[in-house]
Parts: structure tokens; C-alpha cells; sequence
């Protein structure tokens, strides 16, 4: 594989971080944009990286950093709306200026990440707009788009196995956990990177779209009690009802920080499971990494 020149949005985050070092092992220059230069300076360690300080949302910002790449990549995304940053926005409006951005400054290559199961009919708006944002940046004939649908993705920064440890720890000997039998095939923030950078200039890729698991299904109560057991808590993990479960996201989303809220507990009524085991293996020839041969590195104690 040549070096390319590769513009990230998005390259801050937990799965940026990690899509980012795999690009420059791979010998890529990155260009990585960012609202806030001076709180990721840690990233210019990467080799042939740059950070750019300004606003995503900005099409002519977009258009001028984009000038010159061989490759864009979009790993934005949000779990729960937050002031401006609404669903719509972040999920369905700015993949559509990324795309609109890489026609006009003639990139031919955009990677996309979307998530598992998005759809314009289901449940929550999440996966609703995380389904607009892949119909906008596959109206682009002339730019060869690849998407990726992760289940929930675990690694030693992730939002997923992290928040539960953190919200355990405070829990007074019982966890309250909703929607107990809602189903996840985690897949490593590693394997993703992976994904993404084989992807690249592998043509077969190009107007694809793939979803991508781990090895095993667990529902979200063995996912938590495991988690309590790593943590050595003595916290006994009890699932809600379907509706104590809605009273818990009602009361949740108002807390700072939103750990639950409805639209949330939308997104759980769909089980975050691929269909035929997904892409990594048959696909991408990397062997799904077990969850339990990662998260006792960052949550054992």
C-alpha cells in the first residue's frame, strides 16, 4: 500500500485515537481536524500528523482541509444530544457535508462509520439518523464509499465497559440495570482500526457496507455482572421490567451527564448483534479479538 495523504474528522475521539496510530503504522500522513488544537497536542507524537483547529460544520472549512487528500474518514458520532450537537446534525447533516466537501475538492475516497442495525425505521433517533447520515454520503456517485456498522466497541477508553465500572462503583450494594436482556456482540476498538485501514484501497470495499462483531453475544446483564466481578464490587446486578426500565431512562436523562435517557433505552430494543457473524473474519481475514482477553487489562483490579 502507498502513503496517502488521509484528512480525519472525528480523529480525537476513542476510536480516532486508535484509527489514527494504525494509519500512520501503515505509513499514511494524516491530517486529523479538531475544534480544540491545544487539548490533543498528544497526537502530533503520531508520525506525519497534523491537527487543524476548526469547525466541522464549516462546508468551506471542510472543503479547504480536504484539498490535496487521497482519503477521507468520519468517526463522529454522539450517544445522547447535547446543546447544539443533536442527533440530526452530528449524524445526518455533517456526513452530508463531508461528502458534499469531498466531491468539490475532488477526494475520491471517503470511509464512514455508522452503527449496527441503523435503520430509518427504527426505534431511536439515534439509529435513525446514523441511517440518514449513510444515505447522505452514498448519494455521491463519484466518491467510492465504504460503511462500517460496529456492534458497541470496547477498549481501554471506551464509553461502554468504562461508564458501567464508574456508575457500579457508586452503586449502595444493588445495580438497577435496565433492559437486562438486551443482546451485544462487542467488537475491539483494535479490530475496527483494523477494518477501516485495510479498507483504504482494497476496491472490493468501495459502495460497501459492513457490519462488525466479536466472537460472542452476551445480554447487557452478563456484560455488567462481569464487569462488577473484574471490579471486585460486591454489587449484585438485578435487571428492571420493560417499564421500570422506561422510568429509569425518564429519570436518568435529567441527571448531569446523562448516563441513561429514552432514546437510549430505543437503541436497546434492538439487539446490537450481527447477522452471520459479521465482516471481520470472512471479510477483513482478522480473528474477532474476546472481549476477555482485553477489558481485565484496564478494568481488572
Amino acid at each position: 500500500m502507498s502513503s496517502l495523504q488521509i484528512c480525519i474528522v472525528g480523529g480525537t475521539g476513542f476510536v480516532g485515537r486508535v484509527v489514527a496510530a494504525r494509519l500512520t503504522e501503515a505509513g499514511h500522513r494524516l491530517r486529523i481536524l479538531t475544534r480544540r488544537r491545544d487539548l490533543h497536542r498528544d497526537l502530533l507524537v503520531l508520525p506525519s500528523t497534523v491537527l487543524v483547529q476548526g469547525d466541522v460544520h464549516d462546508s468551506g472549512f471542510l472543503r479547504e482541509q480536504f484539498g490535496g487528500a487521497d482519503a477521507v474518514v468520519n468517526l463522529v458520532g454522539i450517544l445522547n444530544p447535547r446543546g447544539a450537537a443533536t442527533f440530526e446534525r452530528v449524524h445526518a447533516e455533517l456526513p452530508a457535508k463531508i461528502a458534499h466537501a469531498c466531491r468539490e475538492a475532488g477526494v475520491r475516497r471517503l470511509l464512514h462509520m455508522s452503527a449496527l442495525h441503523a435503520a430509518a425505521m427504527a426505534p431511536s433517533a439515534y439509529l435513525r439518523t446514523k441511517a440518514q447520515g449513510e444515505a447522505a454520503v452514498r448519494e455521491f456517485n463519484d466518491v467510492a464509499v465504504t460503511v462500517f456498522r460496529p456492534s458497541v466497541i470496547f477498549g481501554a477508553h471506551d464509553s461502554f465497559t468504562n461508564r458501567f465500572a464508574r456508575l457500579l462503583r457508586f452503586a449502595p450494594g444493588v445495580f438497577p440495570l435496565a433492559c437486562p436482556q438486551a443482546r451485544f456482540q462487542p467488537v475491539h476498538v483494535e479490530d475496527v482500526a483494523r477494518a477501516f485501514a485495510q479498507a483504504l484501497d482494497e476496491h472490493r470495499t468501495f459502495g460497501q457496507a459492513y457490519d462488525l462483531c466479536g466472537p460472542r453475544v452476551y445480554t447487557l446483564h452478563e456484560l455488567v455482572t462481569y464487569i462488577a466481578r473484574l471490579r471486585r464490587l460486591r454489587t449484585r446486578v438485578v435487571g428492571l421490567s420493560d417499564s421500570l426500565s422506561r422510568v429509569q431512562a425518564t429519570l436518568l436523562e435529567l441527571v448531569p451527564g446523562k448516563p441513561f435517557s429514552r432514546d437510549n433505552y430505543y437503541s436497546l430494543q434492538v439487539d446490537n448483534v450481527c447477522d452471520g457473524g459479521g465482516a471481520l473474519a470472512p471479510v477483513f481475514r482478522i480473528a474477532p479479538t474476546p472481549l476477555e482477553e482485553v477489558v481485565p487489562s484496564y478494568l481488572g483490579v
